[in-house]
C-alpha cells in the first residue's frame, strides 16, 4: 500500500516535470500529451477545454502569444489514492500569474501519471 502511494507521487512529479519542460520550451504537444484523451481543463477566466486537442490549442495559443517561463510556488501534493493525486500551488509566468486549485494526476497503466483534471486561475 505504502509503496504503492510512493509510485504515484514519484510519476506525477516526474510528469508535472515534463508538462513545465515543454511549457517552457514552447512544445504545446509535449504539454497535451501529460493530458488523458478525455482530460477536462477548467482555466480561468479562459473557459473550459476538454480532450488533449482543445487542450493543445489553448497551449499553442499562449505559447505564440509569447508566455514562457512557468514555475509553481510552494506546490502541495495529496495523495488521494493508490493511483491518483491532487498537486495544488501557485504559479508564475513571464507575463502571467495564478493558482492551480487542482490537478488531478492519474496512474496510467504503463505506470506515468496524466493529467485528468486540471482547475487553475489566472489572476491580476
Amino acid at each position: 500500500m505504502e509503496e504503492q502511494r510512493k509510485d504515484v507521487l514519484h510519476a506525477l512529479k516526474v510528469a508535472s516535470e515534463k508538462w513545465k519542460a515543454a511549457f517552457n520550451s514552447g512544445n504545446a504537444e509535449g504539454c497535451a500529451s501529460q493530458y488523458e484523451a478525455d482530460a477536462v481543463m477548467t482555466a480561468k477566466p479562459f473557459g473550459e477545454f476538454r480532450g488533449t486537442e482543445e487542450i493543445k490549442a489553448f497551449w499553442q495559443k499562449l505559447i505564440d502569444d509569447g508566455f514562457c517561463d512557468v514555475e509553481y510556488i510552494n506546490p502541495e501534493i495529496e495523495v488521494v489514492d493508490d493511483n491518483s493525486a491532487i498537486l495544488s500551488s501557485g504559479w508564475k509566468m513571464n507575463k502571467a500569474k495564478g493558482v492551480i486549485t487542482k490537478e488531478l494526476w492519474v496512474l496510467q497503466k504503463d505506470g506515468t501519471a496524466k493529467l485528468r483534471i486540471d482547475e487553475f486561475e489566472a489572476q491580476s
